[in-house]
């Protein structure tokens, strides 16, 4: 681009002839200085690559061998973060209790920076646009207004160039007029691209309206009501005539409800007489239920009086002829629970509720095939001896039930058509919440006994049942319905026949009776009508862990021991009653009672203290720590012919045990001192009880019995 005329102007003006220019320095001077420069700091370079190089090193330098240098070490980096916590803990809501977190967030977050992008199509983004355009315009203004200033510059000092130097005028007109025609030809400033917003991202908005109903009203009116005008004079005999009248027409209607009455009366005797069934309670009307509450504290306070001495003999008596009767004990007579509707039935099922210790259950149906009818389940309370606080009526005999120890309002009931169900004490109503049927699934036999179990991993209400199909069935509360699952089924062995077309049929066997692990979950026994007991396991359905010969009759009762998980107890028809340990197939101590036993039961307060009853109506209580071979109490209970005890139950705190019989009474007596012997305090010792002291005092008592058998292996 050729010399502006400004420029050469001033370089005239500073010159001493005022038409002069310094001529530039010649190119080749320069650039041979240039090399000598660099060719004199070639060779001071090089004596510096020359010179010995020193190693300096530092006075606290390490001295090493070359083994030790050329040793290496391995470090390896990972992703966790060490300053993370390994101990976090938040709270379940479904098991109720803090649970440690096992996954920690290992991610160090060392910048965060948050953006501010707009969309280019928002009123922020256009107006940003809009005021990067007008300043480009400003921009592009300026600098067409500076380039005509420059010009007009131009033309006025190629004149004034002109008159001064008279000499050189064509030369510099010449060049003047080469300028102005290379400025003419230079083209026009290309325009500036519009600038990009930073935000590039772009999106569609589509929005749709649903179609809005369009409203409508109705309206009706209804006719209106006729009316009339009446009037009339009321005399004295007006007004008698109309309540004759009235009387005449009550009359009739009585009349007529009469023989209607009579008809339904009959029908109902007929019914009642043909199947044999018991009434249910009546109902009670909306003042009597108004004061129900009130009623039921003055009818226990009565009962208290009128039963004192009774009261007082539970709370404080305690028999001190024991000390002269050489470890013998007695039963002391206390209440006893009747219900008029329950005297043709059998107490089937005694069970004391785990919350309440002075409320428990009775059931009651029939043992006797022939003999079968409805059933009655009954709640009792020692305050109120009475008359029971809850009363349901079944269409089967009650065979069996179990309270559940979490929710203690929930009875697990087992019937004699073999069906089950579960009563809720909460629900005023007679009826079961929960019931199966045989559309949903049911046993074929009677329901001998019934197990509530720890809830399933949902949650869901759990319980167990056994009956004479030989099947073992577990049943599950899945939205309020009762799904079963059969767990095992008994098989009596040697009992294959051959059918037909090659096909092998086994008898089932006949369950009596079950009893759950206290500890090991999976782990129960179960008794038999053979008189086999069998160890088996839930995760097991098709064979059993042991077998062992029990008795020569139907077990009527299994159970483990409270304290000791080694032992069990059986009982039977074949008036025995037997100890066992299930590690070991021979019992431990067999008693013989004389009679054929229907039930029994440990303590809950010691180890080696047992209780049981005989159908000629005896009690026989044990406690194998102070007699291994007898019992120390053996008391007459039912005093009436033709009656028997069937079941005994232990009450959890209190020194008493309840009895019931065939003739539908129940029956609570209490323990001398001596039947229930607790460990002496000596002297500045406190006195140690539960499983610490009752597991080695029936340690005790087996290894007396296992003594001979390893003196004989030896």
């Amino acid at each position: 681009m050729p010399a502006k005329a400004g420029d050469r102007h001033r370089q005239g003006q500073g010159g001493p002839s005022g038409g002069k220019t310094i001529s530039p320095r010649p190119a080749k001077a320069v650039s041979k200085k240039r090399d000598e420069d660099t060719s004199t700091e070639a060779g001071e370079g090089v004596d510096d690559r020359t010179a010995v190089k020193t190693l300096v090193k530092p006075p606290d330098q390490l001295e090493l061998t070359e083994a030790e240098l050329k040793e290496e070490f391995t470090r390896i980096l990972t992703a966790n973060n060490p300053h993370a916590p390994q101990n976090i803990v938040r709270y379940s809501f479904k098991e109720r209790a803090y649970k440690p977190i096992s996954h920690v967030d290992q991610m160090a977050i060392h910048f965060t920076l948050n953006g501010n992008m707009i969309h280019k199509d928002s009123d922020e983004g256009r107006r940003q646009a809009f005021r990067l355009t007008g300043a480009e315009e400003k921009t592009s203004d300026e600098t067409s207004a500076v380039t005509s200033e420059e010009a007009e510059i131009k033309e006025e000092e190629s004149t004034g160039d002109t008159q001064a130097a008279g000499e050189k005028e064509a030369e510099e007109s010449g060049t003047a007029e080469v300028a102005e025609a290379s400025e003419a030809e230079e083209p026009a400033l290309p325009k500036v691209k519009e600038k990009k917003l930073a935000n590039q991202f772009n999106f569609t908005e589509r929005a749709s309206m649903t179609l809005n109903n369009p409203m409508r009203e109705r309206a009706c009116q209804s006719e209106p009501t006729p009316c009339k005008n009446f009037s009339a004079t009321a005399n004295q005999w007006k007004i008698y005539d109309a309540y004759v009248e009235e009387l005449q027409q009550m009359e009739r209607s009585k009349e007529k409800e009469k023989p209607k009455a009579q008809t339904a009366k009959k029908g109902e005797e007929e019914k009642n007489k043909k199947r044999g069934k018991l009434t249910s309670l009546e109902s009670q009307s909306d003042d009597i239920n108004k004061i129900s509450k009130a009623a039921k504290i003055m009818e226990r306070m009565v009962n208290q009086n009128t039963f004192d001495d009774i009261a007082q003999d539970f709370k404080y008596f305690e028999d001190a002829s024991d000390e002269y009767r050489d470890q013998q004990g007695t039963l002391l007579p206390l209440w006893k629970f009747q219900y008029d509707k329950t005297k043709r039935l059998a107490v089937t099922a005694l069970c004391w509720n785990p919350k309440y210790k002075d409320l428990f259950a009775v059931g009651y149906g029939s043992y006797d095939f022939l003999k079968q009818g409805q059933g009655m389940l009954l709640l009792y309370t020692m305050k109120n001896p009475s008359f029971p606080e809850y009363v349901f009526s079944s269409e089967s005999g009650v065979m069996c039930l179990d309270f559940h120890n979490e929710q203690p309002y929930l009875m697990a009931v087992g019937f004699y058509d073999g069906n089950v169900a579960i009563y809720n004490l909460k629900k005023a109503t007679s009826q079961p919440s929960y019931k199966s049927s045989a559309k949903s699934g049911k046993h074929m036999g009677p329901v001998w006994q019934v197990k509530w179990q720890k809830d399933d991993m949902d949650n869901n209400l759990n319980f167990f049942s056994i009956s004479s199909d030989g099947r073992i069935v577990s049943w599950t509360l899945i939205k309020n319905e009762l799904v079963h699952t059969d767990v095992i089924k008994l098989s009596v062995e040697g009992t294959t026949k051959q059918g037909p077309e090659g096909l092998q049929l086994q008898t089932l066997g006949c369950g009596t009776s079950f009893d759950f692990h206290k500890k090991i979950d999976y782990l129960f026994l179960v008794g038999t009508e053979e008189g086999k007991i069998y160890k088996c396991s839930k995760c097991y359905s098709s064979q059993f862990l042991d077998v062992f010969e029990a008795h020569h009759m139907a077990v009527d009762s299994v159970s483990w021991n409270p304290y000791h998980l080694k032992v069990f107890i059986s009982c039977s028809s074949d008036w025995t009653v037997k100890i066992w340990d299930h590690t070991i197939k021979t019992p431990m101590f067999i008693y013989d009672l004389n009679s054929a036993v229907g039930d029994v039961t440990w303590s809950p307060y010691s180890s080696t203290v047992f209780a049981a009853v005989t159908i000629d109506g005896k009690a026989h209580v044990f406690d194998m720590s102070i007699n291994k071979y007898e019992a120390l109490c053996v008391q007459l209970v039912v005093t009436k012919k033709k009656n028997k005890t069937t079941h005994i139950q232990f009450n959890p705190v209190y020194p008493i045990v309840i009895i019931g019989d065939e003739r539908g009474q129940v029956i609570s007596l209490k323990l001398s001192p001596n039947l229930r012997r607790m460990p002496k305090a000596k002297k500045g010792q406190e006195v140690k009880k539960g499983p610490e002291v009752e597991i080695p005092k029936l340690d005790k008592l087996l290894n007396l019995v296992r003594e001979p058998e390893s003196k004989a292996g030896e």
